[in-house]
């Protein structure tokens, strides 16, 4: 696999969920108690002897006010997930203090996600009793102590989301861009060409080369940046790109990156960049290996900067 794939996966599986402003204060639905109010960490508490139902139940807690969530979005949200009978909160995006992404609504998570959440809009808290065929059905997920069994609750906040169009994006263009330099056409928020012409220097170091300056929150430690990217390598041959479809002509679209995490990555030199810009990153090859073709410049669009819904910094 190339080099910028391989740095890059672990980052794009860091968020997803694999293991599975209204008014405030507590909603009672189907024997299910949520307390607490959108953005912070919620309790949940089932009526002893209680039953979930067998179909999938959905209650919006609070209702937010922004943009709604559309099939095929990226999804920006916190959540927790606990067992419904034995009451075990298996995962929870709280403690960990950064939001998760996940495409939305194509088979991505388990199907009462993509069935519940489609529609819903930003800023608000939902309540879902998902049962097991609307869950990880017949074979369970035992690494996270769920059997083919269990029914599971779910509260999502859901704090923003992105489509796969285009995005007209409020920037400056900079004009102190050092020269050798890889060229990059194309408007930030639409898909770049590199070109790294004849003769340009590989860099010894990695460097982050601000193309246009937005205008949002900056990307800082411990948050989830929102990007579209291209990379090529020095002979500007492509590698990866947020931009390119698949089989069936589905672009990849938006991906979340969390910043400064356990597993280190290339965006994490993003730190300081305000959202809406669009930034030029080199990366020096690997130390054994040929500079001039393995050396990385990668254009990135930094869409969005998201930490916990209650204090998002979007």
């Amino acid at each position: 696999m190339r080099r910028f794939a391989l740095l890059l996966l672990p980052v794009l599986l860091a968020g997803s969920l694999t293991a599975c402003g209204g008014a405030s204060g507590s909603t009672t639905s189907s024997d299910v108690k949520v307390s607490g109010s959108y953005g912070s960490k919620p309790k949940v508490t089932v009526t002893k002897g209680a039953k979930p139902a067998k179909k999938l139940e959905v209650d919006v807690l609070e209702k937010g006010d922004g943009p709604k969530v559309a099939k095929g979005d990226l999804l920006v949200a916190d959540y927790l997930g606990k067992v419904f009978k034995s009451g075990k909160v298996f995962d929870n995006s709280y403690d960990r203090k950064v939001p998760a992404s996940f495409p939305i609504g194509v088979g991505g998570v388990i199907t009462g996600w993509d069935k519940a959440l489609v529609g819903v809009e930003a800023g608000s808290r939902v309540l879902m009793v998902v049962p097991p065929k609307d869950g990880y059905g017949k074979k369970g997920n035992p690494q996270a102590g769920i059997k083919a069994t269990d029914s599971l609750i779910f509260v999502v906040d859901v704090i923003a989301s992105y489509g796969k169009s285009a995005t007209t994006l409020k920037t400056t263009a900079a004009t102190d861009i050092p020269t050798g330099l890889p060229t990059v056409a194309g408007e930030p928020g639409a898909e770049p060409t590199i070109t790294v012409p004849a003769g340009t220097t590989p860099p010894k170091s990695p460097q982050v080369t601000v193309l246009a300056k937005g205008t949002g929150p900056a990307v800082a430690k411990n948050k989830l940046a929102v990007v579209e990217y291209t990379a090529v390598n020095w002979t500007g041959k492509a590698l990866s790109s947020s931009w390119q479809k698949d089989e069936k002509g589905v672009r990849q679209g938006p991906q979340g990156v969390p910043i400064g995490g356990a597993q280190p990555s290339p965006f994490d030199l993003l730190v300081g960049i305000p959202a809406g810009s669009r930034v030029l990153l080199t990366l020096p090859a690997q130390d054994g290996t040929d500079a001039t073709k393995e050396s990385v410049a990668v254009v990135i669009d930094v869409l969005g900067v998201h930490g916990p819904a209650k204090g998002d910094g979007k």
